[in-house]
């Protein structure tokens, strides 16, 4: 059975675990403290950047990260699923939908307007997120300040 719940102050070795490994395939590294201030904020009431754990059998195996912010063109809350990451172990379950799931359900009860997300060309979650909704034709711009 799968469970998709809040992460918790407990949660950290099993989140670090599986944010290494999201890390990981994404081929990149972050200094230690991004990590640390990334999971301070996902356990604080107060921060916009939220987080979700998938568990199957008590064991943590994927996790969502986002973040609830106001938008310009609507009258309530957007969010933006900024990171979602499965265990390779896990992969194959339909744990990646129901992370994705709960998002959804969790926006239609708490009155969101919007859910997004943005994934690399290539990426083969791309078949799972299309099944959601068909990617737009936006292009992102990123200047790193």
């Amino acid at each position: 059975m799968t469970l998709v719940r809040d992460v918790t102050a407990a949660d950290e070795p099993a989140w670090r675990r599986l944010w290494d490994g999201y890390l990981a395939f994404y081929e990149t590294a972050l200094a230690p403290e991004i990590t640390s201030r990334t999971w301070a904020r996902l356990i604080d009431p107060a921060s916009p950047l939220f987080g979700r754990l998938a568990e199957v059998e008590g064991e943590a195996a994927g996790f969502s990260v986002s973040v609830l912010h106001e938008g310009s063109w609507v009258a309530s809350p957007v969010c933006y699923l900024e990171d979602l990451f499965v265990d390779p172990r896990h992969r194959g379950r339909g744990l990646g939908r129901a992370l994705v799931q709960d998002l959804v359900d969790l926006g239609r009860a708490r009155g969101w307007s919007t859910l997004y997300w943005h994934t690399r060309t290539g990426n083969p979650a791309r078949r799972l997120y299309d099944a959601f909704t068909p990617a737009d034709d936006f292009v992102r711009y990123r200047l790193r300040l």
